[in-house]
């Protein structure tokens, strides 16, 4: 699927303000613009690798369930996922200590050319442990519940 490789644009990292210890859905060659110490690509399977600290999590958008699983399980992290009301995988999101913040629609994304391509459907953010939280709400990027 081709929205499985865009990726998260700098100013959300740049609202954030975090420093995170794992990016656990890298691109291949490593994050662009995530602003974390380290990272799992697809060749070192961040889904099965050990993680720890504060986790990015941009997963593929095609199968996120087991990736949401996981990043719940770890219970410290920023994710960015689609909006997927109907999903059983964002009900538990609903359903957990987690904050929630809705970004603009047709946020541009970065394709693996290095241009922008902007998404049909929304997005959201999602913070799980006290200061990712809080980073979410001093962002400016919107409203968190």
């Amino acid at each position: 699927m081709a929205n499985d490789e865009l990726y998260t644009p700098k100013h959300i990292f740049d609202a954030l303000k975090v420093i995170f210890d794992v990016d656990v859905c890298a691109p291949k060659g490593g994050p662009l613009h995530v602003p974390a110490v380290e990272y799992f690509d697809e060749d070192s399977d961040g889904l099965t690798a050990k993680w720890f600290g504060c986790v990015w999590m941009n997963p593929p958008f095609s199968k996120p369930s087991p990736w949401v699983k996981r990043w719940l399980d770890h219970g410290n992290g920023i994710a960015l996922l689609p909006l997927s009301g109907n999903s059983r995988w964002w009900r538990d999101l609903w359903h957990s200590e987690a904050g929630v913040l809705m970004v603009e629609p047709n946020t541009g994304f970065i394709n693996p050319e290095g241009g922008e391509q902007k998404i049909m459907y929304g997005i959201s953010l999602w913070a799980i442990g006290n200061h990712n939280i809080e980073a979410l709400k001093r962002s400016g990027l919107g409203h968190v519940r």
